[in-house]
């Protein structure tokens, strides 16, 4: 009986990945001046996630940068962002618009 709902299960959990995947909003790369350990990053997340319209955060330590995105329909400025890192006790550096047009 488990290998009957294996090949469904997958394929509903396949669907519901792509579907949320295209659902998802513009991406902004920040470039955060001191991002330098996981304590670093948690701080910073945490401060953009509780951004409106932001639905992911990605934080590579190595490049010293976070990956937002937002939601469907959703912007982000970079006053905005400016303010969430300055507010996690950071400098933002470079702000760039990775598939969407910066406001």
């Amino acid at each position: 009986m488990h290998r009957r709902l294996r090949r469904p299960l997958l394929v509903v959990i396949t669907l519901l990945l792509a579907a949320s995947a295209y659902a998802a909003g513009p991406r902004y790369r920040l470039e955060v001046d001191g991002l330098a350990c996981p304590f670093c990053a948690y701080g910073i997340e945490k401060r953009l996630l509780a951004l409106e319209g932001v639905a992911d955060v990605q934080i590579d330590i190595a490049e010293g940068a976070a990956i937002v995105t937002m939601d469907d329909g959703r912007t982000l400025a970079a006053p905005q962002a400016a303010m969430a890192v300055d507010r996690a006790g950071f400098t933002l550096g470079d702000f760039t618009a990775l598939d969407a047009e910066a406001p």
